[in-house]
C-alpha cells in the first residue's frame, strides 16, 4: 500500500465527485465482488472497497494498489441493485494519488502523449507519416489498389479516422487490412495530425486535465478539417476515451464518432464489403469474440456487440461461431483494460484473466476475434500463459481472409492453418 498523503477533506470530495451519491446506499450484498475478477488480489475487493469508504477508512482504501488493479469494466455498477458508482470511486482514488507516484509506464505514456501531441508512444508526426506514407506505396503496389493513397490533414474529407500507435510503431503491416477495407468501400477519409493517437493513457491516470485536453485538441482540429464522423479503430478504451470524453467535460462538436465495428456492419448489409465465409465451409474452424467492456457495457452496449457477432458470422460462416458466455454487456473484463497492461501488476493481470481464458476455452474456438488493442495484448499472453493454444486476432483480418484480399505479410497472427491459406 502507498504511503500517500490523503487529503483532510477526502469526504467532501468524494461526495462532490459523485455528485452527492450517499455510500450507505450499499447493501453489502456481495453482487459486486461476486461477478468481479479482481475479487481477492491484494486482499481487496468491490464490496470492501466500498465498504471501507463508507466507514470512514479512507486513507486506507484510496491508498491501497488494488485501485490500479481493478479495471473499472463497470460490471460491478451494472449488477448492483443500488447502482453504487464503484468505478467512478476507484478513478477518484487514482486521481488522490500524487501524479509522481502513480503506475509509471501509465504516466509515461500519458506524458508521452501531451508531449508529442500524437500519441501514447511518443512518435513524432514526422515519423507516423513517414511510416504511413511508405506503407502505402507498397500497397499502391497491387493490383485494384494503384490509386490508393493515405492522406494526413486532408480538408473537407467525409470521415477521419484515428490510429493506434502500435501499428505504425511496431507492426505496419497490420495498417494494411483496414485500409484495404476502407478502399474497397470507397469512403473520403484522412488521418489528422494533433493527436492522432486514438489511446488515451491520461484517462488512466485519472488525469482529468489531460484526458480533456487530448479530446478538445481532436475536437479543435477536426472541426477544422470540416470532417461528418470520426472513425474510432479497432479498440475500445480509444473510443470510450472519446464517447466518455465528449460528455465529461461537455464539449461540443460537429462531427459524429463512430465506431469501425459498426461500420463494417452496414458496410456488408449495403453490400459495400462483399465478404463471402466460403472459404471456412470445409475447414469448418471455430471463433469466438472478445467483447471490449469499453464499447459495450461502458458506451454502445449490444448494438457495438451485435454488430460485432454480425460481422464475424458473415466472415467465417454462423455455423462455425461459438458463443461465449456471459457475454455482450455481461461480459466479463479480460483484465487487460484500465490501464492494466502498463500498471505494473502483470502477476495479478494474468489473475484476473484467468476467467476469461476459462470462458474461452469452454467454447473450443481456435480462434478470438477482439477488437480492441488492450483486450488483444491481454488475451494473447493470457493464451499463451496458460497454454491455451488458441489464436487471437483483430476483426479486420478475417473481413479481408474472407474477401479474399488478405496479403503474405499481413498475417502474424494466425495459426499455422491459415498462414498461407489463399495466397
Amino acid at each position: 500500500m502507498s504511503e500517500n498523503i490523503v487529503p483532510k477533506d477526502l469526504a467532501g470530495q468524494i461526495q462532490e465527485k459523485l455528485d452527492g451519491m450517499n455510500l450507505s446506499q450499499c447493501l453489502t450484498c456481495g453482487t459486486c465482488a461476486g461477478g468481479c475478477p479482481a475479487t481477492g488480489l491484494m486482499d481487496m475487493d468491490p464490496r470492501k472497497f466500498v465498504r471501507m469508504l463508507a466507514l470512514g477508512l479512507y486513507e486506507e482504501a484510496v491508498n491501497h494498489d488494488w485501485v490500479w488493479v481493478c479495471t473499472m469494466c463497470k460490471r460491478c455498477q451494472a449488477a448492483c441493485p443500488m447502482d453504487v458508482d464503484i468505478p467512478n470511486l476507484v478513478f477518484f482514488a487514482r486521481s488522490q494519488w500524487p501524479r509522481e507516484t502513480r503506475p509509471k509506464g501509465i504516466l509515461a505514456s500519458c506524458d508521452h502523449h501531451i508531449r508529442s501531441r500524437g500519441g501514447a508512444m511518443g512518435v513524432p508526426l514526422d515519423d507516423f507519416k513517414f511510416t504511413v506514407e511508405d506503407v502505402a506505396e507498397e500497397l499502391a503496389e497491387e493490383p485494384g489498389y494503384e490509386d490508393f493513397k493515405v492522406y494526413v490533414d486532408k480538408k473537407g474529407a467525409e470521415y477521419a479516422l484515428n490510429q493506434n500507435s502500435r501499428e505504425p510503431v511496431t507492426e505496419p503491416d497490420e495498417l494494411i487490412p483496414l485500409w484495404r477495407i476502407l478502399h474497397k468501400v470507397g469512403i473520403d477519409w484522412t488521418y489528422y495530425s494533433e493527436m492522432w493517437g486514438g489511446e488515451n493513457y491520461c484517462m488512466f491516470l485519472a488525469d482529468d486535465k489531460n484526458w480533456e485536453h487530448i479530446i478538445r485538441s481532436q475536437v479543435r482540429h477536426l472541426e477544422d478539417l470540416g470532417v461528418k464522423y470520426l472513425i474510432n479503430t479497432e479498440c475500445g478504451h480509444s473510443f470510450f476515451a472519446l464517447w466518455g470524453g465528449l460528455r465529461k467535460y461537455n464539449i461540443s462538436h460537429n462531427f459524429e464518432l463512430v465506431s469501425i465495428v459498426n461500420l463494417y456492419a452496414k458496410w456488408i448489409r449495403e453490400g459495400k464489403l462483399k465478404v463471402s465465409s466460403d472459404w471456412n465451409k470445409d475447414l469448418k474452424i471455430k471463433f469466438t469474440v472478445q467483447d471490449p467492456c469499453n464499447s459495450t457495457r461502458k458506451s454502445l452496449g449490444n448494438y457495438f456487440a451485435d454488430d460485432l457477432r454480425f460481422v464475424l458470422k458473415a466472415c467465417v460462416g454462423e455455423e462455425n461461431f461459438m458463443e461465449i458466455t456471459p457475454n455482450r454487456n455481461n461480459n466479463f473484463c479480460c483484465g487487460g483494460g484500465g490501464g492494466s497492461l502498463q500498471a505494473g501488476y502483470p502477476e495479478d493481470r494474468l489473475i484476473y484473466g484467468k476467467k476469461k481464458f476459462d470462458q474461452i476455452m469452454k467454447t473450443g474456438a481456435n480462434y478470438c476475434v477482439v477488437p480492441c488493442h488492450n483486450c488483444h495484448a491481454q488475451i494473447h499472453e493470457l493464451s499463451e500463459h496458460y497454454n491455451g493454444g488458441f489464436y487471437v486476432t483483430h476483426l479486420w483480418t478475417f473481413i479481408c481472409l474472407a474477401m479474399g484480399e488478405l496479403g503474405e505479410n499481413e498475417r502474424v497472427y494466425l495459426g499455422p492453418d491459415l498462414e498461407e491459406f489463399g495466397l
